[in-house]
């Protein structure tokens, strides 16, 4: 196999996915696989443009190479990139500059960067870099994320099950960029519900990550349009595309952690379109 696979993605409007299939929902929203030793896996969704990935770099470092889907010399010779790493530590090293990513830290890589490469600490407990990266208009400049970065919001409820940390890291006024805005979600212990009430954003789109599942574990995450709404089910992992027009909520069988990410017209978090949990159907 080689080091780096990339799969393409086309969009998918709400009058299809009201007919479609579970095995059709899954092919065309749900992105499995990401993390395999020694290799980078990369989907290019045609929403936004956005390329969702994941590096596992075990043995040896992983160079991030230049799909012909980009149609540049470099990958982001016209895009940004955030790496989030949920596995063991690890490095990321940036045109010669090496930045030391514990677990559940972050770099952002700004546009004009010619190479990156992935590396993790320890073989035995490998780094796994889940990588988002967005077209970009303007170089911003490369910056590790960690816990201190951004800002924390405490939301949510224990009588409603959605009590939750949201760890709001690459966003504006924190960490500037073009397009990626992304965070990072705890529900307290006994909460199982996300994103409640839930709401769409037609002005960009947002992809989920889930991890942190125990191995049987699952979370059921809602999509499609309020009154249309359909499910997948997920695994540790995993993650989900989201379109502008679909609602983005779930509800897991035990704890697990998230990581939200969106690209787009508007980077400002609380621009949401609510919907009343009683107009759902």
């Amino acid at each position: 196999m080689s080091q780096q696979t990339i799969e393409t993605r086309s969009s998918s409007g709400p009058d299809a996915v009201r007919a479609f299939s579970t095995e059709q929902l899954r092919r065309e929203f749900l992105i499995q696989d990401l993390f395999t030793p020694s290799h980078v896996k990369l989907v290019y969704s045609h929403v936004e443009r956005m390329i969702i990935g994941g590096a596992m770099p075990v043995g040896w470092p992983l160079q991030l190479q230049t799909p012909r889907e980009v149609g540049q010399k470099t990958f982001l010779a016209r895009r940004e990139l955030a790496a989030i790493n949920i596995g063991g530590a690890g490095t990321i090293a940036v045109d010669g500059t090496v930045y030391e990513i514990a677990p559940r830290e972050a770099l952002y890589v700004g546009m004009g960067a010619e190479s990156v490469a992935f590396r993790s600490t320890d073989n035995a407990k490998p780094a796994r870099f889940y990588l988002l990266s967005a077209p970009a208009h303007r170089p911003c400049p490369t910056r590790k994320l960690d816990e201190g970065t951004g800002k924390t919001l405490q939301l949510g409820d224990k009588s409603t099950a959605n009590e939750r940390s949201i760890h709001q890291m690459l966003i504006p006024g924190a960490v500037e960029s073009c397009q990626l805005v992304f965070g990072m979600t705890t529900l307290a212990p006994g909460s199982v519900w996300n994103t409640m009430p839930c709401h769409t954003h037609s002005r960009r789109n947002e992809v989920y990550l889930y991890f942190d599942l125990a191995p049987d574990a699952r979370v059921f995450h809602f999509m499609g349009e309020p009154q249309e709404t359909r499910h997948l089910v997920m695994a540790e992992g995993e993650a989900v595309i989201s379109p502008p027009w679909s609602i983005h909520c779930g509800a897991g069988t035990g704890s697990y952690t998230f990581i939200w990410a969106m690209a787009g017209d508007n980077q400002d978090y609380g621009d949401m379109d609510m919907v009343a949990t009683p107009d759902l159907r």
